[in-house]
């Protein structure tokens, strides 16, 4: 929501809750209800910008919108700006009312920025400003950028198309990121980019497809093509057209593109990534996933998938990926149907503990049933229990 706000073209006021990464038509629809049946009318985000200075911004539901009624910054670390170095390590924040005292008497040390006297909103976020808004001092350490930089690919793709649009590649990716995907591949393809051979390995390792191709069609389409066989034979006449392969392509490619072309730092957020893929993909791409981490990239994976998640805990206990780099988060609902958290670390060996329901509890549960009910049939009471 941040994202689309911020990269909207025009002023779509404090929040935008309907956009190309999240879609509503109402606060109610994302806006929790207590167990008193009376609702919330705020919530709080909170960024972390370079793992020493955090931000949390509260929204409140107003009439016309939201509004932001309150943003705290904390630094917990030395800035390279050297107007932010001089803050205090712990300030709040409030629309149209002149900033703490501790923070104007730094400001006012600084001839061009002395002017700036009263904190104003810069879309979803709170800045100093001049009256006649002439002059801007964000001092927040710029999570504005963090927001703009990051990788989203929700669960709903799209059908493959015959013939895609050339769009940017990079390196900011506005809306989401499967637009951009057949047109990185052609620039990886033009340029020589070493980053195209990791595509196609990974693709193989998935047993996917041996090779994947762009052809230009006119000046402003191209055509993506892969290999029909899982490996690389070598030969121009086994590509064909992603539309003409199994779903699962088509779905798992802007993954794997998008965890490859994302820099250290870079926050890639993907839905559902193991979406249409075959059960034993599921699994090795839980290997495309640890690489990006490895490289230092920052991957959101939101998933219901067991079997990628064995596929992590079974690299962590082969030594292959760091438990530091991993984190789990469960989500569920409790009695009163609100969402909670639970967030656990992964040991060395890969486990986590308990959790109040377990993704593995489900699959041995099932085929256990499934089981006993075979030696029913087969060797005890032929009824149905």
């Amino acid at each position: 929501m941040l994202k689309q706000t911020l990269e909207a073209p025009y002023e779509p006021g404090q929040l935008e809750i309907d956009g190309p990464n999240v879609s509503f038509t109402s606060t109610s629809q994302f806006l929790s209800e207590l167990t008193d049946k009376k609702p919330t009318d705020r919530f709080q985000i909170k960024i972390e910008v370079n793992a020493c200075f955090t931000v949390d911004a509260i929204f409140r539901k107003e009439q016309r919108g939201f509004e932001i009624v309150e943003m705290t910054i904390t630094n917990r670390g030395i800035l390279t700006d050297p107007i932010l170095n001089q803050l205090p390590k712990h300030f709040i924040l409030y629309p149209e009312v002149p900033p703490p005292p501790e923070i104007k008497s730094i400001i006012d040390q600084h001839p061009l920025l002395k002017d700036c006297d009263i904190v104003m909103r810069s879309r979803c976020f709170l800045c100093l400003k001049s009256q006649d808004e002439y002059k801007t001092i964000n001092i927040a350490d710029n999570p504005e950028s963090c927001i703009f930089n990051s990788i989203h690919l929700p669960g709903l793709r799209g059908n493959p198309e015959r013939i895609y649009k050339l769009s940017s590649t990079g390196p900011r990716y506005p809306g989401t990121f499967e637009n951009y995907t057949a047109s990185i591949i052609h620039e990886w393809q033009e340029t020589a980019d070493e980053r195209l051979n990791t595509v196609k390995n990974f693709l193989q390792v998935l047993e996917l497809t041996g090779k994947v191709a762009i052809e230009k069609v006119g000046d402003v389409g191209i055509e993506v093509q892969v290999g029909r066989l899982p490996h690389d034979s070598g030969k121009d006449m086994d590509m064909i057209n992603i539309a003409d392969v199994g779903f699962g392509v088509s779905q798992v490619l802007p993954v794997v593109v998008a965890l490859i072309a994302a820099e250290p730092g870079q926050l890639v957020y993907l839905e559902q990534p193991e979406l249409h893929l075959h059960p034993n993909a599921q699994v090795k791409l839980a290997q495309v996933l640890a690489d990006a981490a490895k490289r230092g990239v920052r991957v959101v994976a939101e998933t219901h998938s067991s079997l990628l998640l064995l596929g992590i805990q079974t690299l962590v206990a082969e030594g292959k990926l760091s438990p530091e780099l991993v984190k789990l988060h469960w989500l569920s609902r409790n009695e009163d149907g609100i969402t909670e958290v639970d967030s656990v670390d992964l040991d060395e060996a890969g486990t986590y503990g308990e959790w109040s329901v377990d993704f593995d509890d489900v699959s041995l549960n099932a085929q256990s049933r499934f089981l006993d009910a075979v030696g029913n049939v087969k060797f005890g009471n032929k009824e149905t229990p």
